[in-house]
Protein backbone atom coordinates (compact mmCIF):
# COMPACT_ATOMS: atom_id res chain seq x y z
CA UNK A 1 0.00 0.00 0.00
CA UNK A 2 2.98 2.41 0.25
CA UNK A 3 4.67 2.01 -2.48
CA UNK A 4 0.97 3.23 -4.14
CA UNK A 5 0.96 6.56 -2.15
CA UNK A 6 3.55 7.94 -4.23
CA UNK A 7 1.69 7.01 -7.44
CA UNK A 8 -1.66 8.87 -6.06
CA UNK A 9 0.26 12.13 -4.41
CA UNK A 10 2.47 12.49 -8.61
CA UNK A 11 -0.90 11.80 -10.54
CA UNK A 12 -3.29 14.40 -8.56
CA UNK A 13 -0.32 16.41 -8.83
CA UNK A 14 -0.21 16.23 -12.36
CA UNK A 15 -3.60 16.70 -12.68
CA UNK A 16 -3.80 19.82 -10.64
CA UNK A 17 -1.25 21.19 -12.95
CA UNK A 18 -2.69 21.07 -16.08
CA UNK A 19 -5.08 23.34 -17.08
CA UNK A 20 -8.77 22.52 -16.34
CA UNK A 21 -11.54 23.77 -18.77
CA UNK A 22 -14.21 20.88 -17.33
CA UNK A 23 -13.57 21.46 -12.99
CA UNK A 24 -13.70 17.49 -11.78
CA UNK A 25 -16.56 16.82 -13.64
CA UNK A 26 -16.72 12.69 -13.97
CA UNK A 27 -14.02 12.79 -11.12
CA UNK A 28 -15.76 11.38 -8.89
CA UNK A 29 -17.40 8.82 -10.95
CA UNK A 30 -14.41 7.48 -12.81
CA UNK A 31 -13.27 7.61 -9.25
CA UNK A 32 -15.86 5.26 -7.64
CA UNK A 33 -15.72 2.80 -10.79
CA UNK A 34 -12.03 2.61 -11.07
CA UNK A 35 -12.00 1.79 -7.50
CA UNK A 36 -14.19 -1.22 -7.84
CA UNK A 37 -12.32 -2.27 -10.73
CA UNK A 38 -8.96 -1.91 -8.94
CA UNK A 39 -10.19 -3.91 -5.98
CA UNK A 40 -10.95 -6.66 -8.09
CA UNK A 41 -7.72 -6.77 -9.95
CA UNK A 42 -5.81 -8.29 -7.15
CA UNK A 43 -7.09 -5.17 -4.45
CA UNK A 44 -5.84 -1.86 -5.65
CA UNK A 45 -8.65 0.28 -5.14
CA UNK A 46 -6.49 3.53 -5.01
CA UNK A 47 -4.61 2.93 -8.06
CA UNK A 48 -8.03 2.11 -9.71
CA UNK A 49 -9.47 5.18 -8.26
CA UNK A 50 -6.83 7.78 -9.39
CA UNK A 51 -6.80 5.99 -12.90
CA UNK A 52 -10.40 6.35 -12.97
CA UNK A 53 -10.83 9.85 -12.05
CA UNK A 54 -8.01 10.73 -14.52
CA UNK A 55 -9.56 8.78 -17.24
CA UNK A 56 -13.27 10.33 -17.07
CA UNK A 57 -11.65 13.45 -16.31
CA UNK A 58 -10.17 13.39 -20.10
CA UNK A 59 -13.80 11.52 -21.00
CA UNK A 60 -15.31 14.92 -19.81
CA UNK A 61 -13.21 17.35 -21.26
CA UNK A 62 -13.10 15.65 -24.76
CA UNK A 63 -17.12 15.69 -24.43
CA UNK A 64 -16.69 19.54 -23.74
CA UNK A 65 -14.65 20.28 -26.69
CA UNK A 66 -16.59 18.58 -29.10
CA UNK A 67 -19.95 20.47 -27.72
CA UNK A 68 -18.08 23.14 -28.24
CA UNK A 69 -16.75 22.73 -31.87
CA UNK A 70 -20.20 22.04 -32.51
CA UNK A 71 -21.90 25.38 -31.24
CA UNK A 72 -19.47 27.18 -32.91
CA UNK A 73 -20.13 25.63 -36.42
CA UNK A 74 -23.76 25.69 -35.38
CA UNK A 75 -23.37 29.60 -34.84
CA UNK A 76 -21.53 30.04 -38.16
CA UNK A 77 -23.92 28.95 -40.14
Amino acid sequence: MRKFIPLAVSAALLAAATPQSVAAKGCVRGAVAGAVAGHYMHHHAVVGAVGGCIAAHEYYKHKAKQAAAAQQQQGAH
